[in-house]
């Protein structure tokens, strides 16, 4: 029987690069659909605006980043045309993040990019892989406030809607 080694796995830089691969075929895709401007808290964005709008302070709340850091997403998606933001009628001190026409294509395009790479996922890795790498991932999540996120995603083969309570 071997030794046990001391090595620590390098899940970290692993996980590191598969984002990093993520981000970029993400980029490439959307490019190939007219989209060269990807930005990689886009996804996250313009997902949840889809559902509606919502203030600032929310959207970084959902990001899981400051007010602060979620008005700059909101500044770099005006800037291209996607969100209107505007203050709310009821409350002078809130400001409301709302998707464009533009917007709202740009979500359907990012939506089927994310589709598309899940699928090629899907197909390169069995259930029990899958079920193994998303046991993995979820014991990476250190903070709750992460882990509650994560709790609205299922597991691999579950039907949609929330993972665990």
């Amino acid at each position: 029987m071997p030794a046990p080694s001391s090595a620590v796995y390098p899940f970290g830089d692993l996980l590191a690069l598969a984002r990093q691969s993520w981000l970029g075929q993400m980029a490439s895709r959307l490019a190939e659909l007219g989209y060269d401007d990807y930005r990689r808290s886009d996804a996250a964005a313009v997902r949840r605006l889809r559902r509606g709008p919502v203030p600032v302070g929310r959207l970084g709340t959902f990001l899981g980043i400051t007010r602060q850091a979620a008005k700059k997403v909101a500044d770099g998606l005006r800037q291209r045309g996607y969100v209107t933001i505007q203050r709310d009628p009821e409350d002078a001190r809130q400001f409301n993040v709302t998707l464009t026409a533009a917007g709202q294509e740009y979500a359907s395009a990012v939506i089927a990019v994310i589709e598309q790479l899940n699928r090629e996922v899907t197909r390169r890795a069995d259930l029990a892989e899958l079920t193994a790498a998303d046991a993995v991932l979820r014991a990476a999540l250190f903070d709750d406030s992460t882990r509650q996120r994560a709790a609205w995603l299922p597991p691999p083969g579950a039907p949609p809607g929330p993972a665990r309570s």
